[in-house]
């Protein structure tokens, strides 16, 4: 299937005062997580339960589906309880291959020098958000760093950004937020989210697919202003 014409943004950054980040396949490659999920973690798991690759490749996909979209999905606690694996200590054994966007350390340190207001927002779990700043660094160009967990619900549930402006104290319609899953931005532009920016190339492996409803970039360089003619 062809990909969407890409919406190029317009972005006025004098009308943003909080902007608000998604982690996996927004600020860092998403290449680490598919990995994990469709090819490490069933490997291990074929091993640990007499199964062929493709024969637990099938099973965890179906345990996948049943939970998507909901805290269990991103639960390390649930997938080690459910598994009979140590989820965390396999995703610690490849985090080499956790890595930055290009661009993106450019952009939350021209966020804060702009007074801007820089939150981080997943849905992953405290365990593997540690596994990730760990390795990538950047948690101090946060003014907050928010789990799902915390909120206790998912942010493809629009009650999420209710919950979230009542600890984060942001006006919606004066808020940027940038995410790789469109259910996200539908759930906060249905809360009355100002600016809604997707992410097209969340895997660094795989070709952009742009939205045909939001504004969309490849890079975060793009929400950059132009430099200066020098």
């Amino acid at each position: 299937m062809r990909s969407p014409e890409k919406i190029p943004p317009d972005l006025d950054w004098s009308e943003v005062d909080t902007v608000l980040l998604d982690m996996d396949g927004t600020l860092l490659d998403k290449h680490f997580d598919d990995y994990f999920w469709e090819q490490y973690l069933p490997e291990h798991y074929s091993l640990a339960h007499d199964l062929t690759v493709a024969e637990a490749k099938a099973e965890l996909l179906g345990r996948y589906q049943r939970v998507e979209n909901t805290l269990d999905w991103t639960d390390l606690d649930y997938w080690s309880s459910q598994l009979g694996l140590d989820i965390p200590e396999l995703k610690i054994r490849i985090n080499h291959l956790i890595d930055i966007h290009p661009f993106v350390p450019d952009f939350l340190r021209f966020c804060r020098e702009k007074g801007k207001q820089v939150h981080l927002v997943t849905n992953a779990h405290p365990k593997t958000l540690a596994i990730k700043l760990d390795r990538t660094a950047i948690g101090h160009l946060f003014h907050r760093i928010v789990c799902a967990e915390e909120v206790g619900l998912a942010k493809e549930d629009v009650r999420f950004w209710e919950r979230l402006a009542g600890m984060l104290s942001f006006a919606p319609g004066r808020t940027l937020l940038a995410d790789d899953t469109e259910k996200v931005l539908r759930s906060a532009e249905q809360y009355g989210m100002g600016f809604l920016i997707f992410v097209a190339r969340p895997s660094s492996r795989k070709p952009p697919r742009f939205s045909r409803r939001y504004p969309s970039i490849e890079y975060f360089s793009e929400l950059l202003p132009p430099s200066p003619a020098g």
